[in-house]
């Protein structure tokens, strides 16, 4: 298969007449200043590798519009989240995760990491199958086209040394010990049933859900397996203060005494953090993912990004609850949220940006043969239009910065994954009708409580 690129993101910078050339899955050359074969598709506009939305929450696309209409707090949010996370089944959560996906895939997400606690029925009872909406959540990416890596978060408490109540009570497992054996078996049902689209990790809730002397199982788990390891850390302040009541220190450093920072581990949000805790994020290389929409929709705060890149964290990015779904909504404003805390322009390079949304993010949840448009990469390819409102009149020597600063996910016209094309001039070719599918499968765990 063959791709002509008019121009692409080569990650060092933008070449023009670009030919793309794949076998299967995977890049195998790569040429700027190449004539257009005969034989090639063409791919008018700006090329990027395949964005990475590597925090994801699929059900909380069902709160988009409900939640903003409240006012509050991120606690008093939760309420509302809770009220839709205890009327999904297997089944509608498939229909709901596979209309979120496409969406996703409309704007150029080719990978999700999908941070699922929502394990169990209602009561807290496990499924026949114990793994059914890890499974929907598998099948859903499949049905949408894309990868996903399914983060199977451990959820023990309902706060630190408080019981699961309600809801809460289908997100847990009794113990890290059990936690571990059932995503044990969905490690190795994954890997039997050759599901390439598919990777499993782990993830800690958060030093809320998983008490203290729990977090090291979890942690070894993940290391066992070389799975990334995700983890919500710090996201209000009110986490901060039960942790230091509790323990004495800060999450940052409860997570680090228990080993579950490095390399393979991406914390989520760091929103509220000593310049402590981002210094050893940076030491240990943790990643950090920030959800700048979700993040300010909430009332969460602007965290230290720059400041945790600089000491060594590498930055992705993630729509969270999905108030949008728009990976370069999230990229710029990573640059314009620091100029908003500083009063100063120019934080962030749009190479940065678009490598936090693109090989950062894939890195983060186990695709590191992702993100990139080289040899021995997949072939996931993403092109933006020029020549919409918002992009035309872009300067061919500043089309990294159009994208970052002024494109929108509805300029994306095509979507290419594993080599394989799932958008093609904006229209999913796999999912019908991605509104019709999204308004059905929202309507399907909110209309009894509109009734």
């Amino acid at each position: 298969m063959q791709w002509h690129a008019q121009y692409a993101w080569l990650g060092d910078g933008i070449g023009s007449d670009v030919l793309i050339e794949a076998e299967g899955e995977r890049i195998v050359r790569i040429e700027a200043g190449v004539p257009a074969p005969a034989e090639a598709r063409r791919l008018p506009g700006l090329t990027l590798p395949g964005l990475a939305n590597a925090h994801s929450h699929a059900f909380h696309r069902a709160l988009r519009s409900r939640a903003q209409a409240q006012t509050g707090t991120f606690w008093t949010w939760r309420e509302q989240m809770y009220e839709v996370a205890g009327r999904l089944d297997p089944e509608t959560y498939r229909a709901l995760a596979a209309a979120v996906f496409a969406e996703m895939a409309l704007a150029g997400v080719s990978c999700v990491g999908e941070f699922h606690y929502l394990h169990h029925r209602p009561d807290g009872s496990p499924y026949d199958e114990p793994n059914a909406m890890g499974e929907a959540l598998i099948a859903a990416a499949s049905d949408a086209g894309i990868r996903i890596t399914l983060l199977d978060a451990c959820y023990l408490t309902g706060g630190i040394g408080e019981p699961l109540r309600g809801v809460q009570l289908r997100f847990g497992d009794g113990t890290a010990g059990n936690w571990a054996r059932r995503v044990e078996s969905l490690y190795e049902e994954t890997g039997k049933k050759g599901r390439r689209h598919a990777r499993v990790g782990a993830a800690i809730h958060s030093v809320r859900a998983v008490p203290r002397e729990q977090l090291a199982a979890v942690a070894s788990w993940a290391k066992e397996h070389r799975a990334p390891l995700h983890v919500h850390l710090s996201e209000q302040p009110a986490e901060n203060e039960a942790c230091l009541d509790a323990y004495g220190m800060t999450p940052t450093r409860v997570l680090a005494e228990s080993g579950a920072l490095g390399a393979l581990t991406t914390a989520v949000h760091a929103t509220h953090l000593t310049e402590e805790d981002a210094g050893l994020l940076g030491a240990t290389m943790t990643g950090v993912c920030m959800c700048p929409t979700t993040e300010r929709d909430l009332a969460d705060g602007i965290g230290p990004a720059r400041d945790l890149a600089d000491a060594g964290a590498p930055i992705c990015l993630g729509s969270d609850q999905h108030a949008v779904v728009d990976l370069f909504e999230e990229a710029r404003a990573v640059e314009l949220n620091e100029r908003l805390r500083t009063r100063v322009r120019g934080h962030w390079t749009a190479g940065e940006l678009l490598a936090a949304a693109t090989c950062n993010g894939h890195s983060g949840l186990g695709w590191p043969e992702a993100g990139r448009l080289e040899p021995g990469a997949y072939a996931d390819l993403v092109t933006v239009g020029l020549d919409s409102v918002r992009t035309a009149g872009a300067a061919p020597g500043h089309l990294a910065e159009a994208a970052v600063f002024a494109a929108t996910a509805a300029d994306v016209r095509h979507v290419v994954v594993s080599g394989r094309q799932i958008v093609r001039d904006g229209r999913h070719l796999l999912v019908d009708d991605v509104p019709a599918a999204l308004a059905r499968a929202i309507e399907a765990v909110t209309a009894p409580e509109e009734e």
